[in-house]
């Protein structure tokens, strides 16, 4: 079956629009002609028509799905199948999907990304405590509605820990750049590999672009069994780049113990408490990222952040024994020191890093001895002049001339030309390094906008230099076009997106007549129109009983979907009760009038 616009499953969910396309199936967007409500549909490709796997993996996700009530998950509301194909009735989510925000935004800030990582955890913690193993978190099955709250939706390929797998032998289920290395290696998925896979979409969401890439979906899931994550930008704050990390370890005993753990660590993060933070996951401590105080000490020198990678090599090998440990024995490598533990290419990775250390360091201490004197030099210049103000001009002259030999650049030419370069430099970078926040502006969003129009609202903050993000709602309970939220408020960066729902006029349709039509065309044509349908009063009337005598809502008067139209129904003609038949009254009348006669004067 090949859905098209105004296509009805099941009698009741009539098509409207196609919001997605996914590897199993296409998503749209419906109405519910019984209970009048817009839900989003889920329906089959027509190529997978008739094939018994897929239509097993529909009903799988149907039951995994409702199992689930959680406010972070899409709730299914029904299953069907027709015409060989399979259907799923949602929750219909009014929020783009995560995949296009960061499609759209590229990064987000830290705070954000640390609320969806505990929203999405916490989700996903409902899920695994049923026993339930999502085994497909992305961003494209992370649905962000307006006001910023999270559902996970797509159980497609989801596992129950006790099930057997409707994967074949060697077949691995996922995207390969959110596989855990355990699901990439053929390996039993657990909660723990929701969490690697959360991870990875973290540091999607603060770097702009994912860990591991690759020429192929092989290339990037042997990346994920045997390749460090790259460093997060120093600009994340050092606590947070501990959890994204502790979240991307490849053992899965030294990422956080469940969701529940991590959600409680990113909740503790964006209130500023690392410590309990740390307590709730202590793999933090063990990623060799060190707090920001030691960074700032540390931040020129390459070799010293290198050395902690190496050290962390065998335990990633541990994980894929069968991948790493082989290439490692024939290389000779014995594993007993951090230099013996890097292989060739690991080797000439670092030796651009290290030149530069060891350019620099000859030139530290002549740096300070030349800028101590240079300040003693000075410090003199100005002591001595005042001093010998008082004496004759000849010793004056002989000191001032002493002086600008002392000042003199012949002895230390050579060492002073490089000094004035790394201060030139070093000025240059002090001037140039405050441009950034100084050309940061910020403007003020303020909360009284909500109630207003929305054309108002959106040209005041264009007008300050932001971008609108508006979705529409439908709604009754406020006037057309009159803003509803908006997210964020307060003090915003400009140039940031806000994000805006307003409300829309809820959809009308034309009541239909019916009157004359049996009740049960007029039944469904009513139905049909998006309308529901109640049985009235039954009263005799000369029609055939059953057609329909009168309706309480009048022909082509618009009303929300899902109006009930109340319809009065014929119960045939009234029964005439039997009367004495004319040949009686007939012979009766003449034998009364004779007495009447006979008594006449």
């Amino acid at each position: 079956m090949r859905p098209v616009t105004g296509t009805t499953l099941g009698g009741r969910y009539k098509l409207t629009d196609r919001i997605a396309i996914g590897g199993m199936g296409e998503v749209w967007k419906a109405r519910d002609q019984v209970l009048g409500r817009l839900v989003a549909i889920k329906i089959l490709k027509e190529e997978y028509t008739d094939n018994e796997s897929f239509l097993t993996r529909f009903r799988v996700e149907a039951r995994h799905t409702a199992l689930l009530n959680h406010p972070g998950i899409a709730g299914v509301f029904d299953y069907g199948e027709e015409q060989g194909s399979a259907y799923l009735v949602m929750e219909l989510v009014p929020g783009p999907p995560l995949s296009t925000i960061i499609e759209r935004e590229r990064k987000l800030e830290v705070d954000r990304t640390l609320s969806l990582i505990a929203q999405t955890a916490r989700a996903l913690a409902a899920a695994h405590e049923h026993g339930l193993v999502h085994r497909d978190v992305k961003p494209g099955n992370i649905l962000v509605m307006p006001s910023g709250v999270v559902k996970i939706t797509d159980f497609g390929i989801a596992r129950l820990a006790d099930q057997v797998p409707l994967t074949a032998t060697g077949q691995v289920m996922g995207t390969a750049q959110y596989l855990a290395p355990e699901q990439a290696t053929g390996q039993v998925a657990t909660g723990s590999s929701d969490i690697y896979a959360l991870g990875v979409i973290g540091y999607e969401c603060l770097a702009g672009r994912r860990p591991f890439t690759g020429e192929s979906q092989i290339a990037i899931a042997l990346a994920q069994v045997n390749d460090a994550p790259p460093a997060l930008p120093d600009t994340i704050p050092a606590p947070v780049r501990q959890l994204i990390m502790s979240m991307l370890a490849k053992n899965p005993a030294d990422r956080p113990k469940d969701a529940t753990a991590l959600a409680k660590a990113a909740d503790a993060l964006r209130s500023g408490d690392t410590n309990t933070a740390t307590l709730a996951v202590p793999g933090m401590l063990a990623t060799g990222i060190s707090d920001d105080a030691t960074q700032v000490v540390n931040m020129d020198n390459d070799s010293t952040q290198v050395v902690p990678r190496a050290d962390s090599a065998p335990t990633m090998t541990n994980a894929m024994p069968t991948v790493v440990e082989p290439a490692r024995a024939a290389s000779g490598f014995s594993g007993s020191s951090a230099a013996e533990g890097f292989d060739d290419e690991d080797a000439d990775a670092q030796d651009p890093a290290m030149e530069p250390a060891s350019k620099r360091s000859p030139w530290l201490i002549p740096l300070i001895v030349i800028i101590a004197l240079a300040a003693v030099i000075a410090l003199l210049a100005w002591l001595i002049p005042a001093m010998s103000s008082d004496k004759d001009n000849e010793p004056t002259a002989s000191v001032t001339q002493s002086s600008e030999l002392s000042e003199s650049p012949s002895p230390t030419e050579e060492t002073t030309e490089p000094s004035e370069e790394t201060t030139e430099a070093s000025e240059t970078s002090e001037s140039s390094s405050p441009t950034p926040s100084e050309t940061v502006t910020y403007v003020e969003v303020s909360a009284s906008l909500v109630g207003q129009d929305i054309d108002t609202v959106t040209a005041e903050l264009e007008g300050k230099g932001l971008v609108v993000d508006s979705t529409p709602q439908e709604t009754s309970e406020y006037e057309p076009r009159e803003v509803i939220s908006l997210n964020p408020t307060g003090s915003v960066e400009e140039g940031e997106t806000i994000s805006i729902t307003y409300a829309m006029a809820p959809e009308t349709v034309a009541v239909p007549s019916v009157t004359g039509m049996s009740f049960e065309a007029a039944q469904k044509r009513i139905q049909d129109a998006g309308l529901a349908v109640a049985k009235g009063e039954e009263r005799n009337d000369p029609s055939v009983a059953g057609t329909v005598l009168e309706q309480d809502i009048a022909a082509e008067s618009e009303v929300e979907p899902g109006t009930t139209v109340t319809l009065d129904i014929s119960a045939g003609p009234e029964e005439v009760e039997e009367s004495e038949s004319p040949s009686e009254t007939a012979t009766e009348s003449p034998e009364a009038a004779k007495p009447e006669q006979s008594e006449a004067p």
